[in-house]
């Protein structure tokens, strides 16, 4: 079995040696989860991956090629020139053709990512990654920093180049538990990336360019959401290929590969139900659903193998189950084969996956009967204590009930048995050699020593069974035997994508807030206030953490005159940044003000604030400051007495003149969650 370390794709999608230079940089310098991420490793699969590569590029050449001969066909009406041009065409398309031949051929190298045990186990069918092209995202990003949010792009230099490092490193999963860690970080970090800098109405200016995982045709879209999706096939993706990989031969092998695949079923379902008008055809709902079923057959296959290793002891009731258990599989294969046959999906699926699946269909099948020929020919006659049981567990059985005698005689009579046992046996075999016809059928099915062997074998079993059962004075024609009823004791769980499993830190999180410091809001340029202090304190009301909201401003107040607003946003106080800070750490700053007074810069939000609530607002504070000044003392004496909920933390400057009171307002005039200074 290969190390994690080796099992890492060559290159990413562009696969030149310039590009791996500089990922090679970008990974010596990123995390360690990161640095799992070894693009340079010649494994197996990372061949693969790099012919993947190759071969999407080769496709985007042709069809570029295509496009612009189409262009001048339908443009000139020289008649040779038409001749000259439609002869390139026929070349290109050919070349096309054959590149999705060899790209098909790729995808259908199930064995790579088996696991490489001695043990014999039918192949799973895994999926390649999605290929990317390399993105610069400097530039555009440098450039809404400084227009959007104000702030010097050179600062955020460093944040912008670990973003592009992470997006280089997912493009090269190692086949492990870090390789998915990877994808859901970025996957993660895209959206505080859609918060800050994709604004509903703008475009960003920037290109993500992606490869069908099975066609090879690439596509580009602006929206990030693009993005968001590809990333998301590949984590499906390498679900798929973790599950290929596991030991089915072990216990524990089984389960990881159980929860693989069920976590594979998971991410294309999330997708489909998430991701719409997708560009490309292996993110369609079509296909999404095709992938989603043929991820739910493989757990059930794999629940299947399971039962074979717990049920030790074979007994009558256990062979019956086995056989139902195989029955299961036949039933969800044939689903599947059923969907990859479609008009609109078979296009593009990779002929050997269809034929793989409609001879596991069969061979599922054809074991189901075979199973229960060794229940009834194996397995000594029921008892009169055994029959209740047996016979409630035969009835629910066979789809249809078998012809012939009675269900109590058919269990206790041991001929019965045999004679229908033969029958199973007759119907196991015919599945086996359908099976066998399919699969040769199949060119690269052919070259997969494996799985020929894995049919080989059952079809011998199945006639050694019938030649062992077979009597030369039977006279009687074998009847044909009834479909068995699927039965499954595991049911497949599609587990959708645990996102919040990978804690993410916001790259960009020195902008500020997303609350207020979002692509989606806009605010006037900050301004500098100057405040002194008077007598009743600064004169507004502040509310909310990170970033603290002035609430209220009193009309004649000490805030109002330096031209605070209601609805303003304190960014700063005397130049230290207050975008994160708490409530208290704002207010002990204003706290520590001297006489010289207090620096504090502040944003408006625009549109945040109708003119009616304003002037509601205003109203409110007006009222209060005619109060305060026909009362102040009974103010005060309400606010001490007061016991409501609501915060009210005041205070003014010391003065050796007077000492009065230093309440602003009366507390009906303040809401919850605010104060007055």
């Amino acid at each position: 079995m290969m190390s994690p370390e080796e099992e890492t794709p060559s290159t990413g999608g562009e696969g030149d040696g310039d590009s791996g230079h500089v990922l090679l940089q970008a990974l010596k310098s990123s995390s360690t989860r990161k640095q799992g991420c070894d693009p340079f490793a010649q494994t197996q699969r990372s061949k693969l991956q790099h012919r993947r590569a190759r071969i999407n590029q080769q496709i985007n050449k042709e069809m570029r090629m295509r496009a612009g001969a189409e262009n001048l066909f339908r443009a000139t009406s020289n008649h040779k020139v038409k001749e000259t041009v439609a002869l390139e065409l026929s070349y290109v398309n050919s070349n096309l053709q054959l590149l999705k031949e060899e790209l098909e051929e790729l995808n259908s190298s199930v064995d790579v990512y088996q696991n490489e045990s001695e043990s014999i186990s039918v192949p799973m069918i895994p999926l390649g990654l999605k290929e990317t092209k390399e993105l610069d995202l400097l530039v555009p990003l440098k450039d809404f920093i400084s227009e959007h949010y104000g702030e010097e792009s050179i600062l955020f230099e460093k944040e912008i180049k670990e973003f592009m490092e992470l997006r280089q490193a997912m493009r090269t999963p190692s086949r492990n538990e870090a390789g998915l860690e990877l994808l859901m970080e970025y996957y993660n970090q895209l959206y505080f990336l859609d918060s800050r800098f994709f604004p509903p109405t703008k475009s960003l200016g920037v290109f993500f360019h992606w490869y069908d995982s099975l066609t090879g045709v690439p596509s580009h879209q602006r929206a990030l959401a693009f993005e968001k999706g590809s990333v998301l096939f590949n984590i499906g993706a390498l679900h798929t290929q973790i599950g290929a990989r596991q030991d089915r031969a072990s216990l524990p092998g089984l389960n990881q590969a159980i929860d693989a695949f069920q976590k594979a079923a998971g991410a294309f379902n999330y997708l489909k139900e998430n991701f719409s008008n997708a560009p490309s055809l292996d993110m369609s709902a079509a296909s999404l659903n095709m992938l989603v079923r043929l991820m739910v057959a493989q757990v059930q296959e794999c629940v299947f193998e399971k039962m074979t290793l717990l049920r030790a002891q074979h007994d009558f009731l256990t062979w019956l189950q086995l056989a139902q258990e195989a029955a299961r599989v036949e039933d969800v294969y044939s689903l599947v084969h059923q969907t990859m046959t479609q008009a609109h999906v078979k296009d593009y699926v990779p002929f050997s996956w269809t034929t793989m699946v409609h001879v596991k269909s069969e061979h599922f099948k054809a074991l189901s009967h075979y199973f229960a020929a060794v229940a009834l020919c194996d397995c000594p006659a029921a008892s009169d204590a055994e029959l209740p049981e047996q016979e409630k567990a035969f009835m629910q059985f066979h789809v249809t009930m078998p012809e012939g005698p009675s269900l109590r005689v058919l269990l206790q009579d041991p001929e019965e048995r045999r004679k229908l046992g033969k029958a199973h046996l007759k119907k196991a075999i015919m599945k086996h050699e359908e099976a066998m016809r399919i699969h040769g059928l199949c060119k690269i099915l052919r070259k997969m020593d494996i799985l020929q062997e894995v049919l080989s074998f059952a079809h011998k079993r199945s006639l050694s069974k019938y030649s062992e059962i077979d009597h030369e004075e039977d006279f009687f024609e074998t009847g044909d035997a009834p479909d068995i009823h699927p039965k499954t004791h595991q049911k497949p769980e599609i587990k959708s994508p645990n996102f919040s499993q990978v804690k993410v830190t916001d790259l960009f999180h020195r902008l500020g807030p997303l609350s207020v410091f979002s692509a989606k809001n806009k605010w006037y340029p900050a301004r500098r206030v100057h405040l002194m202090r008077g007598e009743n304190g600064f004169g507004f009301t502040l509310r909310g953490d990170s970033p603290v909201l002035i609430a209220g401003v009193i009309p004649g107040g000490c805030a109002s005159e330096a031209g605070l607003k209601e609805g303003d946003y304190i960014i700063s106080v005397n130049g230290k940044d207050c975008r994160w800070s708490k409530h208290a750490e704002v207010v002990q700053l204003l706290k520590s003000t001297g006489e010289e007074g207090v620096e504090i810069d502040v944003i408006t939000l625009q549109g945040s604030e109708g003119p009616k609530a304003a002037d509601k607002k205003a109203a409110a504070m007006s009222s209060c400051s005619g109060m305060l000044k026909s009362n102040k003392e009974n103010s005060r004496k309400s606010l001490m007495n007061s016991k409501s909920a609501s915060t009210l933390l005041v205070w003014s400057k010391k003065s050796k003149r007077s000492k009065k009171s230093t309440y602003g307002v009366p507390f009906t005039a303040v809401g919850d969650n605010e104060a007055m200074y």
